[in-house]
């Protein structure tokens, strides 16, 4: 199966858009049997272990506009986010004494970044289908997040390194 490809080209406000017309090769499979897509990055999570430092320096040195802490429970994390317009940042410090952070910020004394999310159309048919290509799922069913929206995450090492959270769009 080949499915069609067009950019139109137009000048427009003295930008020229490219006209081309291509030919890609979609697998039958994936044609066939495509059952969740790909969002956009939803956020960065950085985790900290001054949440109220690192809240004052997206605020009052970057200008960003940072939302008021979020305590979630149930992920062991307090979270601001600093909303960058396209895009958000996560700001995340322990919650409780099985914090997942916790064991993060022993590890990295000054915080770093700890996962990135990614929007995905069906978390519940995208954590299944990643399972069936040999990606551990940190939990057996999706959580609410911090947006109030379905929420899994993949094992770090099944990612090239980086722990990915999923989240339902």
């Amino acid at each position: 199966m080949y499915r069609s490809c067009l950019q139109r080209s137009a000048t427009w406000s003295n930008r020229t858009i490219l006209q081309s017309r291509a030919f890609v090769a979609v697998p039958p499979a994936a044609a066939n049997n495509k059952v969740w897509e790909l969002g956009v990055l939803n956020h960065v999570a950085i985790a900290t272990p001054n949440l109220e430092k690192a809240t004052a320096f997206y605020r009052d040195v970057l200008k960003g506009q940072c939302s008021e802490q979020i305590a979630l429970p149930e992920h062991g994390v307090t979270t601001v986010f600093v909303n960058l317009g396209n895009t958000k940042i996560e700001l995340l410090h322990p919650l409780g004494d099985k914090s997942p952070i916790s064991g993060f910020l022993a590890k990295n004394k000054d915080g770093g970044m700890h996962h990135i999310c990614l929007e995905v159309d069906n978390v519940y048919i995208a954590m299944e289908d990643v399972k069936t290509k040999g990606i551990r799922v940190l939990d057996k069913e999706p959580k609410i997040g911090a947006h109030g929206k379905p929420v899994v995450f993949l094992h770090p090492k099944d990612c090239g390194g980086v722990l990915i959270e999923l989240e339902q769009r």
